[in-house]
């Protein structure tokens, strides 16, 4: 098991170090998500190759008939629904394999704060985050990188002991910049996806 003062990680690292185009690709997510560094988008990449190997071993194990691997795929895909990354019917395995980093990202707690509109930007919604000015499910969470199932995101607000409460607050925004915020927001994910097209092409 190892010693539990020495915690594993539990992230893989880019099997070689200087690769150009993935660098870009890594800086480009770390701005547009507001991460701390490219740890995050590593821990990210992480969590999609285990969903993935999942759905490939399911599928090979369900060409095979087995019953088993029936109940672990539905229960894949009802993870993948739950945490908003998949539909909540419908989806297939074949979903998770085309699934990208980007869809894990959007679904962290500082993502969501931003596009909600609790902050003006994705910096500043990671600041609120760790300053204790975000609550979920009634409790204070100060992990921005927390992954947001679809019953939580509901209950994303301030807390209710923070200055940001106050609407006339100097740092809160209006409903109009939310909704602009939104909007930049839908935009930059569209064109991110159309460049992810454009290069599988």
């Amino acid at each position: 098991m190892g010693d539990p003062k020495f915690s594993r990680r539990s992230y893989d690292t880019p099997s070689h170090p200087w690769q150009g185009e993935r660098i870009k690709a890594e800086v480009v997510l770390v701005k547009s998500y507001g991460l701390k560094n490219k740890t995050e988008v590593w821990k990210a990449q992480s969590v999609l190759r285990n969903y993935r190997k999942q759905a490939r071993e399911l599928q090979a194990l369900l060409r095979g008939g087995d019953a088993q691997a029936k109940k672990e795929a539905d229960a894949l895909l009802n993870k993948c629904g739950r945490i908003g990354v998949l539909p909540l019917e419908g989806a297939t395995l074949n979903d998770i394999l085309t699934l990208t980093e980007k869809n894990i990202l959007g679904r962290r707690l500082q993502t969501l704060v931003f596009e909600k509109g609790l902050a003006s930007t994705i910096g500043q919604a990671r600041q609120m985050i760790v300053h204790g000015h975000i609550f979920m499910n009634g409790h204070k969470v100060t992990v921005p990188g927390y992954i947001v199932t679809r019953n939580e995101e509901a209950t994303i607000e301030f807390n209710p002991a923070s200055p940001y409460t106050d609407e006339m607050h100097p740092m809160r925004i209006s409903a109009e910049q939310a909704a602009m915020n939104q909007a930049t927001r839908a935009a930059q994910v569209a064109d991110d996806n159309a460049d992810d097209g454009a290069q599988e092409e």
